[in-house]
């Protein structure tokens, strides 16, 4: 069995659209405890089986197609079978999906004898989805291109980390639409969050990471801003809505102060309590 993290970002810039029908981006992601649970069982045939949630196994399951991906490029059949636990909420913005398509990879090719690393793994990651070569590094990162350049940072954002996720999702794809972002064919010279390589959280008074496909969604769901400022209310140093949401992040140096802000939160909300997660820098 292996885990596949959540993550959350540090804010996200959108600098264009790019002419691949694609969005260059800029963004800072933080791999979480909150985590899938993924089982790799050997069978002549493929199947996939989805616990803790209503979703699809055919063909549009990034696991399914990261299967049919290695199967391809490997040159052997695409056989196993294959134990989903989500635990990850769905179209929070935490990447759940990505991280299931990136570590099936991974599981995968344990299964089927491939000793193949993440260098080689990365290229099949990127056509999964953008975020699926962050999970392949986890940790702390930096992210451009459309999400899938990759570098990785060392240690991570320190505290607690509580996510509020509402009873809806959002769809990044209409995020982006609903943007408007202009077409852009060269690269623009950005500033982009320089500070959190060295102070993750910044002192001082609280802030709002930027994230430009935030105002975007609260825009059509003015409760997730509601959300934001009661997080800052009970004592959140940092606070943003993850990637497109619909989830809701703040990080928190004191521990019983992020434990008494998540008790604010009833339903329809789910509060999740965790921690960021350091990975050893590639080489």
């Amino acid at each position: 069995m292996l885990f596949a993290p959540a993550k959350i970002n540090l804010g996200l810039r959108v600098l264009g659209r790019r002419s691949d029908g694609y969005h260059e981006i800029e963004t800072l992601f933080q791999e979480i405890s909150l985590s899938d649970r993924i089982e790799f069982h050997a069978q002549a045939e493929w199947s996939l089986e989805i616990r803790g949630a209503k979703l699809d196994a055919g063909e549009a399951n990034l696991v399914t197609r990261a299967a049919r991906l290695l199967s391809r490029a490997a040159g052997l059949p695409c056989a196993a079978r294959i134990l989903l636990h989500k635990d990850i909420p769905v179209g929070g913005g935490l990447g759940g999906g990505s991280s299931d398509g990136a570590v099936a990879l991974i599981g995968l090719c344990r299964l089927w004898g491939l000793s193949w690393g993440a260098t080689r793994l990365e290229p099949l990651a990127a056509e999964i989805g953008s975020d699926c070569p962050f999970f392949l590094v986890g940790g702390l990162a930096h992210g451009t291109g459309r999400g899938e350049v990759v570098e990785p940072l060392e240690g991570c954002v320190p505290g607690t980390v509580v996510v509020v996720v509402p009873d809806f999702g959002v769809s990044t794809a209409w995020a982006y639409e609903a943007g408007g972002f202009p077409l852009t064919d060269e690269a623009k010279s950005v500033i982009f969050l320089s500070s959190l390589k060295e102070r993750p959280i910044p002192a001082g008074r609280p802030v709002c990471f930027p994230n430009d496909l935030e105002n975007i969604v609260l825009t059509r769901h003015p409760e997730l801003g509601r959300v934001k400022q009661k997080l800052l209310d009970f004592g959140a140093e940092a606070v943003c809505v993850s990637g497109s949401g619909s989830a809701v992040y703040g990080l928190f140096s004191d521990s019983a102060r992020a434990s008494h802000a998540a008790q604010q939160f009833g339903l329809p909300y789910r509060v999740i309590i965790c921690r960021a997660v350091s990975r050893p820098r590639r080489t």
